[in-house]
């Protein structure tokens, strides 16, 4: 285990939520530059929500999309409970629908523990997933002693279900970018870094809160900015020469087994 790896201290758990609530009352006030992002070319995108959350509080990310011009879509499985209550064959079945329908990959982005399910259905469907990015996702190896909320998790959670622990810390086969913030009130920012990636995996600091991140400016820049990639042409954001002045950037690198 990394040294220092431990749940964010009292303060900075108490006041996430607080935090949360202030970044989505400003929605509303950012909406006018947010929507002169680039433009998307229409190919899903598949949100998925994070531990005890469902389709409803992404919807002012899944409206920006839409506004934007992709086919953004919930998971429609509820609310996220955990692995042992996940239904990872609908959501494949979910996954191949959409990208029959649209004849496109499908971009997945995942909040938390979504992240870490967008990431196992990119490794089984490869061919059918465009790109995945995590905001404020357990990745790390050390993520179980980074966190809170893990007893509570493993009390909802003692069925092996359809994850594999083993390689929650695997970067999928496909690009992966992973969003993380230090001030971060639920997880330890460190294990939301991708530590096992490959040439097309990137790690990208944003500022605010864990609740937060799906109504957070600086996250809807980085997703606008990756989504709008042309399919196979994906470059790290540091290329980007406004961007890489705003954001904080390291690429992923894997470890010694």
């Amino acid at each position: 285990m990394e040294a220092g790896i431990a749940p964010p201290g009292r303060l900075s758990a108490v006041s996430d939520a607080p935090r949360a609530w202030l970044e989505a009352g400003a929605v509303p006030f950012n909406w006018w530059w947010l929507r002169l992002l680039p433009k998307g070319d229409g190919h899903p995108v598949m949100l998925i929500p994070g531990f005890a959350g469902s389709d409803t509080y992404n919807k002012p990310l899944r409206r920006f999309l839409l506004n934007q011009g992709y086919h953004a879509v919930g998971w429609k499985q509820g609310v996220n409970l955990g692995h042992s209550h996940l239904d990872l064959a609908q959501l494949s079945q979910r996954v191949e629908k959409l990208y029959g329908r649209k004849g496109r990959k499908v971009s997945l982005i995942g909040h938390s523990l979504g992240g870490i399910i967008a990431r196992e259905a990119a490794r089984r469907h490869p061919d059918k997933v465009r790109q995945v990015i995590s905001l404020g996702s357990p990745i790390g190896r050390d993520r179980n002693q980074a966190s809170a909320l893990n007893e509570l998790y493993r009390l909802m959670n003692t069925e092996p279900g359809d994850l594999n622990e083993g390689e929650w810390h695997l970067a999928p086969p496909v690009p992966s970018t992973a969003v993380y913030s230090r001030l971060d009130g639920v997880l330890d920012w460190r294990v939301c870094l991708q530590d096992d990636g490959h040439e097309q995996t990137e790690n990208i600091e944003v500022y605010g809160s864990h609740n937060g991140l799906t109504v957070n400016a600086m996250c809807w820049v980085v997703i606008a900015e990756r989504l709008a990639r042309a399919e196979g042409d994906w470059r790290p954001l540091g290329e980007n020469r406004l961007l890489r002045w705003l954001y904080r950037t390291s690429a992923a690198q894997s470890s010694p087994r």
